[in-house]
């Protein structure tokens, strides 16, 4: 199992000291076989920034493709080759410059180079999800908000930070833990024995979840109490299938798994 070590924090009230947090640990019983430090993001969106879109024409020798004139910074425009179909003027973009290597969701990290498409000079690339590594999708150029500035990092657009896996070996006895917050309650329950204090492990905050319909029941039968002491369930209504948000798809790929969706 994998925890992410700025997931921990999120439930503790003091700071994790990195450097004993593998031996405490694994003095709870929760052996560390592995810590490494991961990028978020490969390559962590270095290089790249936002762009703007300030016009839009047909490719005189391709029917998908459209020659964009993007603003990258105060004053400097690029003319690039794009192939989406949802491009178009005044859109906030991701913009990858001649020289940026990009780390796609499939395939090998690729160079950026300066060259010519079906004749159009092409200065740079506008991106998609997975050509830089944040998301599966490939329908289309990734549209920024349009609050983003002109010429600032995608890295600092995205708050792109780097992050430490947590990798332990969790014995079958130990379902307690199969959670960050379980692996939070044993380090803490450590740092209060050596301390003396009594700190509490901070909670989620629920305010936002409100019960607004109690006729929607799902009928539970439990064959064996003593197996099973406890069940809960929950329905919920007007879910919209979306990305995930960008903090949770980060501490995702951190853990080795992939964003898929909001659900």
């Amino acid at each position: 199992m994998k925890v992410s070590y700025k997931w921990l924090q999120d439930y503790l009230p003091i700071k994790i000291d990195f450097s004993e947090l593998p031996e405490i640990l694994t003095n709870t019983g929760l052996e560390v076989a592995a810590v490494e430090k991961v990028e978020t993001i490969p390559g962590g969106l270095e290089g790249l920034v936002v762009g703007e879109i300030l016009d839009v024409k047909k490719h005189p020798d391709a029917d998908r493709l459209t020659v964009c004139q993007v603003l990258s910074d105060i004053g400097e425009e690029r003319s690039i080759v794009c192939g989406a179909p949802n491009v178009a003027v005044g859109q906030k973009v991701v913009l990858a410059l001649p020289g940026t290597t990009l780390y796609p969701v499939k395939g090998d990290p690729f160079v950026i180079n300066k060259g010519k498409i079906r004749g159009e000079v092409s200065e740079g690339m506008i991106c998609a999800e997975d050509e830089i590594g944040i998301g599966e999708s490939h329908e289309g150029i990734i549209v920024l908000n349009k609050t983003a500035r002109v010429g600032m990092s995608v890295r600092d657009y995205y708050e792109v930070e780097d992050d430490y896996s947590i990798e332990i070996d969790l014995t079958p006895n130990r379902t307690d833990a199969i959670s960050h917050f379980g692996v939070a309650r044993d380090y803490l329950a450590v740092k209060n024995l050596y301390s003396g204090e009594r700190n509490n492990l901070k909670i989620p905050d629920l305010s936002s979840f409100k019960k607004d319909n109690a006729n929607l029941a799902i009928d539970v039968i439990v064959e064996d109490q003593e197996a099973c002491p406890r069940y809960s369930g929950l329905t919920m209504t007007g879910i919209n299938i979306e990305p995930s948000p960008d903090w949770l798809k980060q501490r995702l790929l951190t853990i080795g798994l992939n964003p898929i969706n909001n659900v």
